[in-house]
């Protein structure tokens, strides 16, 4: 069955980090669907949303909510239990994809490459000195260093150290967006990220797009304003480093239990060797965002896509267990 006359609601905004990025993803995906024919009605997450959902008339739900409202798996969990088809993985996967240190883990234990880091809740700050604490960490990990919530988002909350003074101020920075850091080290190389999703026939895997900011930190500015960032699609990497990527891709995507949509960040070093660093079950789907410009590489219609993605998820149903 085609996706023309049938009705998508499209969940974004919320009350995240991420919220303006949410209502442009939205509004994105929103266009893309009505060009494709489907009826398209577009939804905040507030007070009134779950009694809607209950009475209105639709085919299927397509959350494109960015931060813990929409990634942590719990607006899965009340959509699967309220039997509302929707785009998107099982509650489980999304909740281990939006941790990144337990996306970390999965992918590492499948034996890929990740970098080293420490994760620390910030009781450990409180019960053992921050000043001790920020001493072992400068033991026990290289520099150059990456400090960042251990979820979230848009790169926001991200500080790169190049030496012992810098901690301090990172750690303040990471904790304003979560309760947990990662301490990780800083693989210096090509940054790239490759889209994935499932029309119904499989995982299908996206050229790698290359990032390669202006200022040489791929920032929330750089990620959100027009020129700031220069993007190659395909990454500018030797065909066989490419299509390691994209197998490293897919089966982290598949380690992590993700489905229909999502994107999967690396590093990739002068070896060519790809270094996983983290997985994003609900991808930026705006003008600047980097999922659209891998289904551009391949060819593709983005409208074409997207109606495809939620043709299938209406098509499946509620999720089971």
């Amino acid at each position: 069955m085609s996706i023309e006359g049938r009705h998508v609601v499209i969940l974004s905004g919320g009350i995240s980090h991420e919220r303006e990025v949410s209502l442009r993803s939205g509004r994105r995906v929103a266009d893309a669907l009505t060009q494709a024919g489907a009826r398209v009605t577009v939804r905040e997450p507030d007070e009134t949303l779950l009694p809607w959902l209950q009475e209105a008339e639709y085919d299927v739900v397509w959350p494109v909510l960015h931060g813990a409202s929409g990634e942590n798996g719990a607006l899965y969990s009340l959509l699967r239990a309220l039997g509302v088809p929707y785009v998107g993985s099982r509650p489980t996967a999304a909740k281990l994809a939006w941790n990144k240190a337990t996306a970390k883990a999965l992918v590492k234990r499948a034996g890929f490459t990740t970098p080293q880091s420490i994760v620390l809740p910030n009781e450990t700050f409180r019960e053992l000195g921050a000043a001790t604490v920020i001493r072992a960490i400068a033991q026990g990990i290289d520099y150059p260093a990456v400090v960042k919530p251990a979820e979230g988002g848009s790169s926001q909350g991200v500080s790169f150290v190049k030496t012992l003074a810098e901690f301090s101020r990172a750690l303040v920075t990471a904790f304003t967006y979560g309760e947990t850091v990662i301490i990780e080290k800083q693989i210096v190389g090509t940054e790239v990220t490759v889209g994935i999703f499932d029309r119904g026939n499989g995982p299908e895997v996206m050229p790698p797009v290359e990032i390669v900011p202006n200022n040489g930190v791929y920032d929330y500015a750089a990620r959100y304003n027009a020129g700031e960032t220069t993007y190659f699609a395909p990454a500018r990497l030797s065909d066989e480093t490419l299509e390691r990527i994209k197998q490293v891709a897919l089966d982290s995507y598949e380690a992590i239990g993700l489905a229909d949509i999502a994107r999967i960040d690396f590093m990739i070093d002068e070896q060519g060797e790809p270094w996983f660093i983290e997985a994003d079950p609900i991808p930026g789907m705006t003008e600047m965002s980097l999922v659209p410009l891998g289904i551009e590489a391949a060819g593709l219609q983005i409208s074409d896509v997207y109606a495809d993605i939620a043709e299938h998820a209406a098509d499946r149903g509620p999720r089971g267990q």
